[in-house]
């Protein structure tokens, strides 16, 4: 038994939003009672949908492998095969079938039967249409969501395993390059060293000068071969995560900044701070470049002053890297992270813009977040969260 509408009616106060659809949705009625299927299905086709009514499990299992069915309205109680039997047999023709079990039973262990073989919703017969197509609208509206987050699923698997590959071969690129730069590179520099040094006297001032500048380029080419090696790496090695005593590496980190700016005068505030699970060699460049950079932008001040605290904030730890620097103007901070970005001139502060990219991208690998703040003048303020280790959790 079979009922399909040639065209949708027009769609009144009272019709069902479906009916102003361009294709109406296909369902597929079944009910060993052919004038109860035959009564569903004229009453639906005004509804607006396509209906297509069978009076047996067997039928209706035919009619799904050839033709589409968004929805499975079927019976509890038939000879051939049980309703809820017969949408486990559907759902594996058609997994994205939406199923609404019609029982006369009206027990909670039908219902429960009903949703744990995939149905969207049951109910219970006489019914009146009234009663019908609020279920109908659910079931379709959970089939249609289904369907769409299992698409968004896709794209997202889609897109971050085409991120991994570019990923991986921009990092396999710039580990390449980097190491084939650094043969050349020495050459330049042992060459103008030797120059200097073997003919450096016959040479009038202004050439010695350009060849300075010929190893002063070369030298800053080293330093960013060296950053961008690091920035490959920070991506490449595994993480060897532990409980790290972060009193203990801000100590090893500032007594060797503090060696390298011996002739400063640079007061420091370092706060009692919590331990973290994290990869100790890691979060020590991490530190590395923060420190260094709040050592670099206060050069001008005297003193130049450097905090460095930390605390507990739900499940994870937070430190807070603060100095009375050069700062930076917040319209700029969407740069702040990216990879040869700079808020500064070369002339004003040297250095080559990696290095925070690289705590960006080792704080995020282990799960963390990290975020800067500032004012021209006033200073900058960095903020990255850690996992807090299972002892302090605890």
């Amino acid at each position: 038994m079979t009922s399909t509408p040639g065209k949708a009616p027009a769609a009144d106060a009272g019709s069902h939003a479906e009916a102003t659809q361009a294709a109406p949705v296909p369902l597929l009625i079944v009910d060993d009672e052919a004038a109860h299927t035959r009564a569903l299905c004229d009453t639906l086709q005004i509804e607006g949908y396509a209906t297509t009514g069978v009076v047996s499990a067997s039928a209706a299992l035919a009619a799904m492998r050839e033709h589409t069915f968004d929805l499975l309205l079927t019976d509890l109680m038939m000879p051939e095969m049980d309703g809820i039997a017969l949408l486990r047999a559907a759902q594996e023709i058609d997994p994205d079938v939406a199923g609404i079990v019609m029982t006369g039973h009206a027990t909670i262990d039908t219902a429960v039967r009903a949703m744990q073989a995939g149905a969207c919703d049951y109910i219970v017969k006489p019914f009146r249409m009234n009663q019908l197509l609020p279920v109908i609208t659910r079931a379709l509206e959970a089939r249609r969501l289904r369907r769409l987050n299992q698409e968004l699923e896709r794209r997202i698997l889609e897109r971050t395993r085409e991120l991994e590959v570019a990923n991986r071969d921009l990092e396999a690129f710039a580990y390449s390059v980097s190491h084939d730069l650094h043969a050349p590179l020495r050459a330049i520099q042992g060459f103008c060293d030797l120059f200097l040094e073997d003919y450096g006297a016959g040479v009038p001032e202004a050439g010695r000068e350009m060849l300075k500048q010929v190893r002063s380029g070369a030298d800053r080419m080293g330093h960013l071969i060296e950053d961008l090696l690091s920035f490959a790496r920070s991506g490449r090695v595994p993480l060897d995560l532990q409980p790290v005593s972060m009193n203990d590496l801000v100590g090893e980190v500032l007594v060797e900044l503090l060696r390298e700016h011996a002739a400063r005068r640079v007061e420091l505030e370092v706060r009692e701070l919590p331990d973290c699970l994290a990869d100790r060699a890691l979060l020590r460049q991490v530190l590395v470049n923060l420190l260094s950079n709040a050592f670099k932008f206060t050069a001008s001040r005297d003193p130049a002053r450097i905090e460095v605290r930390g605390g507990l904030s739900n499940d994870e730890v937070v430190y807070v890297v603060a100095d009375n620097g050069a700062g930076f103007d917040m319209k700029r901070a969407d740069k702040l992270f990216g990879v040869f970005q700079r808020l500064h001139s070369q002339q004003e502060f040297g250095g080559t813009g990696i290095g925070l990219s690289i705590v960006q991208r080792i704080v995020e690998r282990h799960g963390g977040t990290v975020r800067g703040e500032g004012r021209p003048g006033a200073g900058a303020t960095f903020t990255f969260s850690l996992p807090v280790p299972p002892a302090a959790g605890a």
